[in-house]
C-alpha cells in the first residue's frame, strides 16, 4: 500500500481518494497498486454497495507519474496501469467520481468507467497521449469517440486539447458542474443514494449499458500496441525533452 492513496469505508460506500495533491495527484505504480487492490476488494465484499473516488488538493490527478514512463521506457521497470484500467473496466457495482479540477491523461479515461461524474466548475479533462508519443488507454480510444465524437476526440488524443468542466457536462461526460466545494458532497450523496437502490438491478442495469467484452478486448489492443510505442525513438525523445524542460523534436526521427 501507499500513503498516497487513502481509503475510507462510509457505509456501504467504499471511498478512493488520490492524496499526492503535491505532485497533482500524479499515479505512481504504487498508487496505481493501492487503487486496484481497492476497487478487487470492494468488488468482492458484499458490504460494500459502491465505489467512490475522489482526490485532495486543486487536481483530480495529472496521470501517470512520467517518471514510471520513463523508466518503463528504458526498460528498467513495468507499468501498473493496465491491472488499474482492467479493474475499472472488469467492475460491475456502480462508480462515483469527484473531479475538483485537473484531470489529465488516465484522470480524464477513467471517467469513461464512472457511472456519475461530479465535476468542479474550474475542472479541465485532457488526454494528451500524443503528446507523449503512446496511445490512448483504458479502451478510451472505443468509448471516448463513442460519447462526443470522432472529431472532438482525435482533437484531444492528438492535438491534446483540453475541455472545460462546462464542454465536458454539455458533451455528456458529466452529470453535473458544481463549484468546488460542493463536488464531493454531491458525489457522497449521490453514491448513498445508490447505496439504498437494489444492488442486482443496478448491477443488471450497468452490464445491459456496457459491453464489458469489448471493453476489455479494446483495452488489451491499447496495451500492447501502448506498450511497443514506449520502446520507440519517439518516446525516449519525448520524455528525455520533459526531463530537459524543452519542446520534443519528433521532425527529426524517421517515421
Amino acid at each position: 500500500m501507499t500513503e498516497h492513496v487513502k481509503l475510507t469505508q462510509d457505509g456501504a460506500v467504499q471511498e478512493i481518494v488520490f492524496a499526492r495533491p503535491d505532485k497533482k495527484n500524479a499515479l505512481s505504480n504504487a498508487m496505481y497498486r493501492a487503487a486496484t487492490e481497492a476497487l478487487n476488494t470492494a468488488q468482492k465484499n458484499p458490504a460494500i454497495r459502491v465505489v467512490l473516488f475522489a482526490a485532495e488538493g486543486d487536481a483530480f490527478t495529472a496521470g501517470n507519474d512520467l517518471a514510471d514512463f520513463a523508466s518503463a521506457a528504458a526498460g528498467k521497470a513495468d507499468l501498473a496501469a493496465h491491472d488499474f484500467i482492467e479493474a475499472l473496466g472488469s467492475a460491475d457495482k456502480p462508480i462515483v467520481a469527484a473531479v475538483p479540477g485537473l484531470a489529465v491523461g488516465v484522470g480524464t479515461t477513467m471517467l469513461l468507467h464512472c457511472d456519475l461524474v461530479y465535476l468542479a466548475e474550474g475542472a479541465k479533462l485532457s488526454t494528451p497521449f500524443v503528446n507523449l508519443a503512446l496511445v490512448p488507454e483504458a479502451a478510451s480510444s472505443m468509448l471516448l469517440p463513442a460519447r462526443i465524437g470522432h472529431a472532438r476526440a482525435f482533437a484531444m488524443f492528438a492535438l491534446g486539447e483540453s475541455i472545460s468542466a462546462a464542454e465536458a457536462f454539455s458533451l455528456g461526460l458529466a452529470n453535473k458542474v458544481l463549484p468546488k466545494d460542493e463536488v464531493l458532497p454531491a458525489a457522497r450523496q449521490a453514491a448513498k443514494t445508490l447505496t439504498t437502490r437494489p444492488l442486482g438491478a443496478i448491477v443488471a442495469t450497468k452490464k445491459l449499458m456496457r459491453d464489458k467484452d469489448r471493453i476489455l478486448a479494446r483495452m488489451d489492443e491499447e496495451s500492447a500496441v501502448f506498450a511497443q510505442r514506449l520502446q520507440t525513438d519517439e518516446a525516449r525523445e519525448a520524455f528525455k525533452a520533459f526531463a530537459e524542460r524543452r519542446q520534443p523534436d519528433f521532425m527529426k526521427l524517421a517515421s
